[in-house]
């Protein structure tokens, strides 16, 4: 289980801060500077900071709930790797700006969290 949340953080990682500055470069200048003056995002840019956003609503859930498989001893371990999965995959459609996947992929994503809690909740 340690393996997905570290892949969760480096997921988050990604979305949060790596993804947004490489979408940015054009304006490497500016995220050198002091950032006083407002640069025009791109839509992709907006996209990606939106998706993020939207990824850590869901983030401390899945720690929360990983954290809690491991201590009670149950393997939910394939769920969390669905999970990671949708996750990205959300991320990914969402930067694209395919609505209809990215909303598949919200929900896998939530029905992974709880099959995963009702997981924690049967074998405690």
């Amino acid at each position: 289980m340690e393996i997905y949340i570290i892949l969760a953080l480096v997921l988050a990682l990604l979305q949060i801060w790596i993804i947004p500055m490489v979408l940015n470069l054009d304006n490497f200048d500016w995220l050198l500077s002091n950032r006083e003056e407002q640069l025009e995002d791109s839509p992709v840019l907006v996209r990606s900071r939106k998706a993020y956003a939207n990824l850590l609503e869901s983030l401390p859930a899945f720690l929360a709930l990983a954290l809690l498989s491991m201590i009670k001893g149950i393997d939910v371990t394939d769920i969390a790797s669905w999970w990671l999965v949708f996750r990205a995959i959300h991320g990914v459609s969402y930067m694209a700006g395919v609505t209809y996947i990215r909303t598949l992929a919200w929900f896998g994503a939530l029905g992974a969290l709880i099959t995963m809690a009702v997981q924690i909740i049967l074998f405690s």
